[in-house]
């Protein structure tokens, strides 16, 4: 720890705090990224079975998906953070802090992620979805047996960048009022000039950054065939 405190002499007295806002992150990270998995899979299903061909062709239920994606995903996350602030306080109780953070994380991850699973989805080879209805599987089967079974590999790579991506915008939501490294950088880092408060919080952004893709990476190579 000594060696520590050398190269980051504030570190002594702000670890206490530093591992507290690390804590919030993880918190944001996983309940939010766990949320945004599962809605932007759902999304990405719909997108990919209603688009013309798909197996629940539904040509208007894909077009007012597709333009949602595509407003939600072209608004900034910091304008989009402020204008879910009435949003998060109806749902959660609070437009501020960690909790309050979870609507506009979620909003902003969902779109990029049900985006990034349409185009793994396409990918999947058209000759085992028609040999599979040809088998008499119905669309449920086929999206489980085919699509996301295929696809393993393909999902996991787009959310090792996903889950990559929501570090960078936890991050800014710390900067306005969410907690986390943001916050702790902005504060320590940058209002108080404690320059080594801010190589400390990227060294641990990077290292959470690399857990995340050696997972990912394990379970690629696990999984492709």
């Amino acid at each position: 720890m000594s060696f520590l405190y050398k190269i980051a002499p504030h570190l002594e007295t702000l670890g206490g705090e530093l591992i507290k806002c690390t804590q919030q992150t993880f918190q944001m990270l996983f309940i939010s990224g766990s949320i945004a998995f599962v809605l932007g899979l759902l999304l990405g299903i719909l997108l990919i079975v209603t688009k013309k061909g798909g197996l629940l062709q539904n040509q208007l239920l894909y077009k007012v998906l597709d333009k949602c994606i595509d407003v939600v995903r072209s608004i900034p996350f910091i304008i989009l953070m402020v204008l879910l602030i009435p949003v998060s306080r109806a749902i959660v109780g609070t437009g501020s802090g960690v909790a309050g953070s979870y609507v506009a994380l979620i909003a902003g991850t969902v779109p990029f992620f049900a985006r990034q699973i349409e185009t793994v989805l396409s990918d999947v080879d058209y000759g085992l979805i028609e040999a599979s209805e040809a088998m008499g599987f119905g669309p449920v089967e086929i999206i489980f047996s085919v699509y996301l079974k295929e696809s393993i590999p393909g999902i996991t790579r787009v959310t090792m960048i996903t889950f990559v991506s929501l570090i960078g915008i936890t991050a800014i939501a710390g900067a306005i009022g969410a907690g986390g490294l943001g916050d702790f950088a902005i504060r320590y880092g940058y209002q108080m000039g404690f320059s080594d408060m801010t190589w400390v919080t990227i060294a641990i952004i990077l290292m959470i950054i690399t857990v995340i893709q050696w997972i990912g990476n394990f379970i690629i190579k696990q999984t492709t065939h």
